[in-house]
């Protein structure tokens, strides 16, 4: 209940954070007030694994100093998230010796252009080449342009992901599913800008984005093939054509289907009061009657066609990960591997920039 803007004090943390709790919208959230270059020992850990090529980690602490330090005060009461929509931020637990090193020896680094911080984005993987920033956002700005990715050994450089029929009903529910999906604009580097789903109930288009969320996808660099849905047969098949079991078993344990004759049954029924056993006879089931025979149609009305199926599967096959915007990760490990230093590693994937001591004034 406190007016007090900077919320209510909940106490200290290691390295000299505090937690603050705010009630906005009803809702409560704890925000965590620390110091920048401790925050980012945490981000340059939860970001890239502790083990990669110090000169990796060094343009890693670059590029978040420089996006943390352009975040502040846009947003009401904290400055970025601890998720993906920000930058990953595990807590102490992310730091250790490398990290803390690799933000210590760039100690108040910040990228720059024309002397103003810049939005130092960065993802994953590319596949191969990154994207310029007006592909995938509203501006294009003169430092993110695409440039050769150089991450062909990332786990993700390429990658593959099945849909079933159900999988795209629930995918794209407005159109009852879908029966074809067109590839409406593409970027310069080929990740989709936006498509048209077609489906039994109708069709509409989605941006790459959305199309991105409703899939699951790791990224939008990536193209689409549908192919007839491979139906398994079953392994519990019975001997007779006529009926199916309710009982699984193997083929060489199965036994004809049978039906009990009421007739035979209740002559051969033997009853022995001492052992209260009972057997009785059993008989094949017959076959069904046979349909009765329709009128000939004549040759002006013939039978209607039976409908074709459209069970189809999806097969995504795409590259990379992330948006594929600015310093790609797996391609700083692997310049990097290079032997190409954390600043030639950020002027490769931020353009003009410059590497420079933060001043606030």
């Amino acid at each position: 209940k406190s007016k007090d803007p900077r919320g209510i004090w909940l106490g200290k943390r290691r390295y000299g954070g505090e937690l603050r709790v705010f009630l906005r919208s009803g809702r409560l959230n704890v925000v965590n007030y620390v110091g920048i270059e401790k925050y980012l020992a945490s981000v340059v850990g939860s970001e890239m694994p502790k083990s990669w090529p110090m000169d990796a980690l060094k343009a890693q602490a670059v590029a978040a100093r420089t996006y943390a330090l352009q975040q502040i005060g846009k947003k009401d009461f904290y400055d970025v998230n601890s998720t993906e929509k920000s930058q990953v931020y595990l807590g102490i637990e992310a730091e250790t010796q490398s990290t803390v090193n690799a933000v210590n020896s760039t100690r108040a680094l910040v990228l720059l252009y024309k002397g103003r911080l810049i939005n130092a984005v960065f993802h994953s993987s590319s596949g191969g080449e990154t994207e310029e920033s007006g592909a995938v956002w509203k501006r294009q700005l003169p430092y993110l342009v695409s440039v050769p990715g150089h991450d062909q050994h990332s786990p993700s450089y390429q990658w593959k992901k099945r849909f079933d029929p159900h999988q795209l009903k629930n995918a794209f529910f407005e159109t009852g599913g879908l029966e074809r999906i067109q590839i409406l604009s593409a970027s310069k580097t080929g990740r989709v800008l936006s498509v048209k789903v077609d489906g039994p109930r109708g069709d509409m288009k989605l941006s790459g984005k959305e199309l991105r969320r409703r899939l699951g996808l790791k990224s939008t660099l990536v193209n689409f093939e549908l192919i007839p849905l491979k139906v398994r047969p079953k392994k519990e098949l019975l001997n007779s054509q006529y009926y199916q079991s309710p009982f699984r078993q193997s083929p060489a344990k199965q036994q004809p289907t049978v039906i009990l004759d009421r007739h035979v049954w209740s002559k051969k029924l033997n009853v022995d009061s001492s052992e209260k056993s009972y057997s009785y006879s059993a008989m094949p089931l017959p076959p069904p009657p046979l349909p009765a025979l329709q009128p000939l149609q004549t040759l002006s009305s013939p039978p209607p066609l039976p409908p074709i199926s459209k069970n189809l599967a999806l097969v995504v096959k795409g590259s990379g990960a992330g948006h594929g915007v600015g310093m790609s990760q797996w391609g700083a490990y692997g310049l990097a591997e290079k032997g190409l230093d954390f600043r030639r590693i950020l002027t490769h994937y931020y353009k003009g920039v410059e590497i420079r001591r933060f001043s606030s004034t």
